[in-house]
């Protein structure tokens, strides 16, 4: 596994890792999207055969990533959640329990649909759409930034919800996509957390900054 890339702004240090999220090392915090957690369970509900053995293993490496960094907070930019309820989010209250003194917050994704009485068992924090921690802000969807208050709106956006992905181009005009952080002047767009997601793809401009998310590794763009 490849050592994290230190990605700095604002005169804030921010460790880019293969495993899809970043740890903020002035607040001890990591900071992930998209784990649609419950969503192989939803498919099994619906016939279809997904391994549970998929949700199993995103909460393993976000578990590791906790351990990595030993960590006072986690931010989730929405999406912590796939579906309703079921078998598989019974599991997170249980993994939940493992980390009893870690602070989460819930920045809500429009997945997050459990009624409440779910996130006060789990002890999660739950934010309507936005968490502000100057000169940052934090919103599941960019197209949020239209609804931010005036003083908001030159404020760094970290968001998720397009699971951003880049194409590679080979020779013989053959293509691969891969799952990418995508660091724009104004926001960061981070990689869906969960590997049992699809992308788009993202076309950064010239200035942009890219981290393709290759195996293990991270591939600067």
């Amino acid at each position: 596994m490849q050592n994290p890339i230190l990605y700095t702004l604002h005169h804030n240090s921010f460790w880019v890792s293969p495993e899809r999220c970043l740890f903020w090392e002035e607040e001890n915090t990591l900071i992930v999207a998209d784990l649609h957690l419950g969503k192989s369970g939803h498919f099994r509900k619906a016939g279809i055969a997904v391994p549970q053995g998929i949700y199993k293993a995103d909460l393993q490496r976000l578990m590791a990533q906790l351990y990595l960094f030993k960590v006072d907070r986690l931010i989730i930019v929405g999406d912590l959640t796939h579906s309703t309820e079921n078998k598989e989010l019974d599991l997170f209250i249980r993994w939940r329990k493992d980390f009893s003194l870690l602070h989460i917050d819930l920045v809500t994704g429009n997945h997050d649909i459990l009624q409440d009485s779910w996130y006060e068992e789990a002890d999660i924090k739950r934010l309507e759409w936005k968490l502000v921690i100057p000169p940052f802000i934090f919103l599941h969807d960019l197209k949020s930034k239209k609804k931010l208050a005036v003083n908001e709106m030159d404020l760094y956006a970290f968001t998720g919800h397009l699971h951003p992905g880049i194409s590679i181009k080979g020779s013989g005009k053959q293509s691969l996509r891969f799952p990418c952080f995508y660091f724009a002047k104004e926001y960061c767009v981070l990689p869906a957390f969960s590997r049992f997601t699809g992308t788009y793809i993202v076309d950064p401009e010239k200035d942009d900054t890219v981290f393709a998310i290759v195996e293990d590794r991270l591939v600067k763009l």
